[in-house]
């Protein structure tokens, strides 16, 4: 078993990092922190540089002020890579933490070595804005709690949660226990930054994954397929029988999925860089 001490960056980013070889950036989604990548950690580390950090407003990382932008999300991770000296990065988002990977891409281009989007959203139909937006509300009225229950339903499978209670009480406690403005900030984003700077996603040179759960019903495949769509070079891959949180339920499938991505690019990169690997 892994055990690692978290550290922090010079602005407060409280992040891990173990393994070596090439850096991977894993992102969280809302409501959660660092440790939804415990399995990422085990599975990826053995042939890389494993990095994983709470974002804005959650875990132990400092809470962003009301409004602020996508783009300050982006400005923590950049401010995390340059902490650790690494000129680039593959970073892997997962929901709200795709938003934040592909605000990322688009700004900082340079300090990106390849993009992985897991479960996120893009193109939201009319419905599912007008659900998430409620869920905004709630969230705004009652707390980062309000919400549980549904997203615990939304994001495992019934057989995963009956068979590990103990780790869906721990989810549903973290929830609970989240900064009600850095949740609320950070909820508002996720409800309404689905199409951020679609029309500049066609600039994004970097090898690239989209994937998803063939039954996440917010993040649905069609989404991924339409976010592939509008990058150059991206690939889709939509795990069959998965919903939400497949990190979490389907480690070692996920792990493969990515290690064959990762593998895969760098090779890629070196065959550029006219390396023999």
């Amino acid at each position: 078993m892994i055990r690692l001490t978290a550290e922090s960056t010079p602005a407060g980013t409280s992040y891990l990092a173990t393994g070596q070889g090439q850096p991977v950036v894993l992102i969280h989604g809302v409501g959660l922190n660092k440790e939804m990548w415990g399995g990422q950690v085990v599975g990826l580390s053995t042939k890389y540089r494993v990095i994983t950090y709470d974002m804005l407003g959650h875990g132990a990382s400092p809470r962003p002020e009301s409004g602020t932008p996508l783009l300050g999300y982006a400005d923590q991770l950049l401010e995390l890579l340059d902490h650790l000296q690494l000129p680039q990065a593959t970073v892997i988002g997962f929901s709200m933490g795709g938003l934040v990977a592909r605000a990322f891409a688009l700004h900082y281009p340079q300090r990106l070595q390849g993009l992985v989007v897991l479960n996120s959203v893009f193109n939201r139909s009319p419905e599912q804005r007008a659900g998430v937006i409620a869920r905004t509300a709630q969230a705004a009225e009652h707390g980062p709690d309000a919400n549980a229950e549904a997203a615990l339903s939304r994001w495992f499978s019934c057989e995963y949660q009956a068979a590990n209670p103990a780790q869906i009480a721990a989810l549903r406690q973290t929830l609970a226990d989240n900064d009600p403005q850095g949740y609320l900030t950070t909820y508002e984003l996720f409800a309404t930054q689905d199409m951020y700077r679609a029309e500049d996603l066609a600039n994004i040179q970097v090898p690239t994954l989209i994937a998803t759960g063939e039954l996440d019903p917010g993040s649905t495949p069609e989404m991924a397929r339409q976010l592939a769509e509008r990058i150059p070079g991206a690939t889709v891959a939509v795990l069959a029988e998965q919903r939400h949180m497949m990190p979490v339920e389907s480690p070692r499938l996920v792990n493969q999925l990515l290690l064959e991505f990762l593998d895969t690019a760098n090779a890629r990169q070196n065959q550029i860089k006219g390396i023999v690997a």
